[in-house]
């Protein structure tokens, strides 16, 4: 497929569902709802966390832990000790991710924000000005996140240097970096051009469609692939066409806008 073309279609597509009135059902529903950045990255964290399976799954899960918070988020966690954590998320289930899990990550959070004052700061502190993605400083990010948590956290918290996509963890670094109508941002020093893709099937098949990669498997290095051939398209934003994409994997196939466009990507894609 042409460069040409696949801009303009993802560039059609962006300015189809750039808009609010898009994001359900996304648990990114929950994020724009604090404007204080120190709120919104902590709700950030925790729905990017719960985001796989069934989505209507991740949405009642969310909701359930925002539901257990009394006062903003901010306040909440840093007023309340371990102990206290884990008794209110005790009966907590998401799929394979248990209360004591949550509770783990409540006190890596409240941790981070007695040391840092916010995630925001905490992130920046492991950021180089030489670093080409957001890789470096997301891995110490993480460890110092699992250090505070007192618990490993494997698959909530993945060790960037294992080499698996970091789907989550990329999805929370879209919300809170990247603005325009959808994702609300907030992080403004972090440079949204180091941005990597959250790479999930959506997005992993649609890449595979569109000729921008041939490895078999969804994982880091592929991540890193898809991504610089994104940033061809858009060079200060590659993750910019990351939400609309994953609208059309969530439409039905028959919808008119989904039809359209993956009409378009197959009909380019075998003319290459």
């Amino acid at each position: 497929m042409s460069i040409v073309k696949l801009k303009e279609s993802l560039e059609a597509l962006y300015e189809r569902f750039n808009d609010p009135s898009h994001i359900h059902p996304d648990p990114l529903e929950f994020v724009v709802m604090f404007p204080d950045t120190r709120d919104r990255e902590i709700v950030a964290l925790l729905a990017a966390c719960l985001a796989y399976g069934r989505v209507q799954t991740i949405l009642k899960s969310v909701s359930a832990i925002l539901t257990s918070i009394d006062g903003t988020p901010y306040d909440f966690v840093i007023s309340h000790s371990p102990s206290e954590f884990g008794k209110i998320y005790r009966n907590f289930t998401h799929r394979f991710t248990k209360g004591r899990d949550i509770a783990h990550l409540m006190q890596g959070i409240k941790g981070i924000l007695e040391t840092h004052g916010s995630l925001y700061r905490c992130f920046l502190h492991h950021d180089r000005p030489e670093a080409e993605t957001i890789l470096p400083p997301l891995t110490g990010f993480v460890e110092e996140l699992r250090r505070a948590a007192g618990a490993a956290l494997p698959f909530l918290l993945p060790d960037p240097e294992k080499g698996s996509a970091l789907k989550r963890l990329n999805l929370f670094l879209r919300w809170m970096v990247r603005k325009d109508r959808v994702d609300p941002g907030g992080w403004d020093e972090v440079a949204p051009t180091k941005l990597l893709y959250p790479l999930d099937t959506h997005i992993y098949t649609f890449a595979l469609r569109a000729g921008l990669t041939r490895r078999k498997s969804a994982d880091l290095k592929t991540a890193l692939e898809i991504t610089e051939k994104f940033r061809k398209l858009s060079p200060s934003d590659p993750v910019k066409y990351d939400f609309a994409l994953t609208r059309v994997g969530i439409l039905k196939l028959d919808s008119p806008i989904s039809k359209s466009f993956n009409m378009i990507i197959l009909k380019d894609a075998n003319e290459k």
